[in-house]
């Protein structure tokens, strides 16, 4: 098995992926390493060197997605950061209700959403808060990733449920998958989920933009330009009054353009 790479192809792996991911690490070389070498090992090469060669030859996305989902921690859970959810629930539906009574149209990302336990517990608050009014309003959330792997178990949405679910939640918004102890997302809530694969250090173009972003440890895995650039390109993407919500384990650098409103909650004023 390969024990070690180069500072050549280190070097060259960690700025191929910096460059087009925004992923820094640099400061990861023994993570690299260890995560990487059994599968390089598969792929039939005896040295980094061959392998970094026709990575970034060939750019090929099913062997870069292979390699993020190795260097990358695809981890959340239902009900992440409750502190979050009570802040959408007692101050931003509250004021999208009262900005929207005319169109009805409610515009929530869910950037980074990994498995899709954060897009649809988000479903789950809007739903509960808007009751018997919420067939009234298009409340669909876009949840992207980055990884294929990520959006094929988010679309798929069969969980096991932690102890934290509400149990009327557990009732109205799943099912539980016959002959096992996992719990398959309602349509209710499914539906109101768009799932689109994305990668953050692209230009964010979408139809309209967002009056909540959630982008919750993502951000971990850049380095400080290239947070402050995505950033100014959320800030782009908000409606002004809109939110920017990131994990407690984060930080925005000094100069970012938007307002603290709460731990971790940003508006753009």
């Amino acid at each position: 098995m390969i024990t070690s790479i180069t500072d050549a192809d280190f070097n060259r792996l960690v700025t191929f992926i910096k460059a087009h991911y925004g992923i820094n690490l640099l400061q990861k070389r023994q993570l690299v390493t260890s995560r990487l070498s059994s599968f390089v090992s598969e792929q039939g090469y005896t040295s980094f060197t061959p392998f970094v060669d026709q990575l970034i030859r060939e750019k090929d996305p099913a062997k870069i997605e292979q390699v993020l989902n190795r260097l990358t921690t695809n981890y959340t859970f239902f009900q992440r950061e409750t502190e979050h959810f009570q802040f959408l629930e007692q101050t931003i539906l509250p004021e999208l209700v009262r900005r929207h009574q005319r169109d009805k149209v409610m515009a929530i990302w869910s950037a980074g959403c990994s498995s899709g336990e954060e897009p649809y517990n988000i479903s789950m608050y809007i739903k509960d808060f808007l009751g018997p009014q919420a067939s009234q309003w298009d409340t669909r959330l876009l949840a992207t990733d980055i990884s294929q792997k990520a959006m094929a178990t988010a679309k798929k949405g069969i969980y096991e449920l932690p102890d934290t679910i509400p149990s009327h939640w557990k009732k109205r918004y799943f099912t539980p998958v016959r002959g096992t102890s996992q719990y398959s997302i309602a349509p209710e809530i499914r539906n109101n989920v768009i799932f689109q694969t994305f990668n953050l250090m692209d230009p964010i173009k979408f139809r309209r933009k967002f009056d909540v972003i959630f982008c919750r440890n993502v951000m971990i895995y850049f380095d400080q330009p290239t947070k402050d650039a995505l950033v100014r390109r959320f800030y782009d993407a908000t409606v002004p009054g809109g939110y920017l919500i990131i994990s407690h384990s984060e930080n925005l650098g000094k100069d970012n353009p938007y307002k603290t409103v709460a731990p971790s909650t940003f508006q753009k004023v």
